[in-house]
């Protein structure tokens, strides 16, 4: 459907793409991978026509639509939510203006002129999805993380993460048969995200994307392809596959170099040789053309294996931090209440839940920076805490260089190793020589976090600290906390990094905190219904807040309670699942009567009966809004977390 043909591509003098060739076929799922100013986004703009070559040729099959999702930049105003994203089907509200207007003819007047593009419109308008725009649109709303409530909310009242997920849903909403993304997970919350791994697994157009996110790279994506030294090397698989193969491939490749490079020093080393013998200029000429034939191999950087260990944690008390029925309120607006949580010494706890939640309120009750407007939070015995909010770079002191401020805040012990640790969060060479007031908001936020790195602590809060961390940077961090002999409470939208991460899952939302045992997995396994007895058992509520985990064979009290509330959850499935049913017999049965309807509406005859035609327009009109509220309550009796 796209070829790229000999293309060339530079940027202030530096040569992004030196003669690449390129193949993109309907359905393929593409990742773009390399090095931070590798020619990722560059390689998605030139696809999409937003910057053009210098030299080569692009090749777009007839009929082919683009759809291209910048990291960021996008605003939308003067309409409301629905109406904003509804006008992005400009080609669908076209047939659908132009089928009323014909309607309106023909009630009037019997033309066979419109009554035959009457049957050609609607087919048209039928095979495009016309007669579900509204649910369509609802569902990719709801998706995306948009509440009902926003829907007549105008534009303008969204922040910058939200404009990015407007411009997404019109996109998704338009079906371009190529699909371009750079970075969409970037502003989407973990319950956003599974929804769109899930649409864009089952899209049945080509997707090309560049994404941060290696479980959403996993899931989505059947083939990688690596930019780097103005070069396209495509593999196989997933990100997963990638790594591996990578790996074998740059070890080939560097035998194969050594091998090469053997070669090239013997003939260099005959040439020096025997230059002015005149009896071996023949042999020398020989040489000379063979060496200027060899084709010099460029082997792939190997990643740097980047090791960071946090100070050895002070000893603290076997519970760091506790809270009893903490409530948060902001004016009219209780964002928590009633929350009981006890923190336990060595857990990894990440707090999840759809924006807006209340995971950083709760971070910050955690952190002390708020106190509770209720309830109450007590820290365990010798308690050394670090905090990492979303804002955290605002602490920094921007007349200072990068080296200086993370120098000024590290441990002695810790100055040696600096340099290190800011490679780790991509500041090399002359970057740490930046003043901080001209660093981008993502290199402000990479550096507040290598800084609060450096100190000793038993407990690390950590909200998004994942947020501007390339792949590499992410697998780095990982690794450290894998290592962290403290405890830790983190919010994350990486769904990698939860499930490599987390020991428990604290779902936030409705101004309750419910806790589950195990990682991201394990908590939708438990949402959905599908986790084993154990699952609902370790799961209590109280007060709107979370109990203790009580492990198995514990107070039998805690057991009865634990048997009612599976009890409650079954006879609730149960009830959920007859309504489901009740509700899919509704639908196949009202579409059924649709489909005849609009059998009736394309036979001629119809159109000489004006009453008649008026009663078969109305029917039509009443099914499809009875379909679409159908389908709203169909959506809504989906089990929560996905099955």
């Amino acid at each position: 459907m796209l070829q790229l043909r000999n293309i060339n591509k530079d940027f202030g003098g530096r040569k992004i793409f030196n003669g690449i060739d390129w193949h993109i076929r309907p359905a393929d799922r593409i990742g773009l991978c390399g090095e931070n100013g590798a020619g990722k986004t560059t390689l998605l703009k030139l696809l999409a026509g937003a910057v053009v070559a210098d030299g080569g040729e692009v090749q777009v099959a007839k009929g082919t639509t683009f759809g291209y999702l910048p990291q960021d930049g996008l605003a939308h105003s003067g309409r409301t939510l629905f109406a904003e994203v509804r006008a992005s089907l400009a080609e669908l509200l076209a047939l659908e203006a132009e089928l009323r207007t014909l309607e309106e003819r023909i009630s009037t007047a019997h033309e066979q002129s419109d009554m035959d593009r009457y049957a050609v419109v609607q087919e048209a308008f039928h095979h495009r999805g016309g007669y579900a725009i509204e649910t369509e649109i609802a569902k990719v709303l709801r998706g995306l993380g948009f509440a009902e409530s926003d829907w007549e909310k105008e534009c303008e009242a969204f922040s910058g993460g939200w404009q990015m997920r407007i411009a997404l849903a019109k996109l998704l909403l338009q079906r371009p048969n190529l699909l371009l993304l750079d970075e969409p997970t970037n502003h989407l919350d973990l319950p956003a995200r599974d929804w769109l791994e899930e649409y864009l697994r089952v899209y049945p157009f080509a997707v090309v994307l560049v994404s941060h996110d290696r479980y959403f790279l996993d899931q989505v994506v059947g083939r990688i392809v690596e930019v780097w030294n103005g070069k396209l090397t495509e593999y196989p698989g997933n990100y997963t596959k990638y790594l591996a193969e990578r790996e074998r491939r740059v070890t080939a490749l560097q035998e194969e170099k050594r091998r090469q490079d053997e070669e090239i020093a013997k003939i260099e080393a005959f040439i020096s040789r025997f230059r002015y013998q005149a009896n071996k200029a023949s042999l020398v000429q020989s040489r000379i053309k063979q060496l200027e034939k060899i084709e010099r191999i460029d082997v792939p950087p190997q990643r740097k294996k980047i090791a960071f260990r946090f100070p050895e944690p002070p000893k603290g008390g076997r519970t760091p931090l506790e809270l009893h029925g903490a409530a948060q309120i902001y004016g009219d607006h209780t964002v928590l209440k009633g929350v009981d949580l006890m923190v336990d010494k060595g857990e990894r706890l990440a707090l999840v839940g759809a924006n807006g939640a209340g995971k950083s309120t709760l971070m910050r009750l955690l952190a002390g920076v708020e106190a509770p407007k209720a309830g109450r939070r007590v820290e365990g015995h010798n308690l050394h805490l670090a905090y990492f909010a979303q804002d955290q770079a605002k602490e920094l002191d921007g007349s200072k260089t990068v080296l200086q401020q993370i120098t000024d805040a590290a441990p002695f012990d810790m100055v040696p190793r600096v340099r290190d640790i800011l490679g780790t969060f991509l500041f090399s060479g002359d970057d740490v020589q930046k003043r901080v007031s001209v660093l981008s908001g993502g290199e402000r936020n990479r550096l507040a976090l290598a800084i609060l790195l450096l100190r000793p602590a038993n407990l690390l809060l950590l909200d998004e600290p994942t947020n501007h961390l390339d792949l590499a940077s992410k697998e780095v961090l990982l690794e450290a906390l894998r290592g962290y002999g403290g405890t830790l409470v983190f919010v994350s939208h990486d769904r990698y990094f939860v499930d490599a991460l987390a020991s428990r899952v604290l779902e936030v939302g409705g101004g309750r905190a419910v806790s589950y045992p195990g990682n991201y997995e394990d908590f939708l396994r438990a949402k959905g219904g599908e986790g084993d007895a154990s699952h609902s058992a370790l799961r209590v509520e109280v007060k709107g807040g979370v109990a203790p985990v009580a492990p198995a064979g514990g107070d039998k009290d805690d057991r009865r309670r634990a048997h009612a509330e599976r009890k409650g959850d079954q006879r609730a499935e149960q009830k959920r699942l007859k309504e489901l049913a009740e509700v899919e017999t509704a639908i196949e049965v009202e579409e059924g009567e649709l489909a005849a309807i609009e059998q009736q509406m394309a036979a001629p005859e119809l159109y000489r009966d004006a009453v008649r035609w008026r009663e078969v327009s109305a029917r039509h009109a009443e099914l499809q809004a009875e379909i679409a509220l159908l389908y709203g309550r169909w959506e809504s009796l989906q089990p929560e977390g996905g099955e």
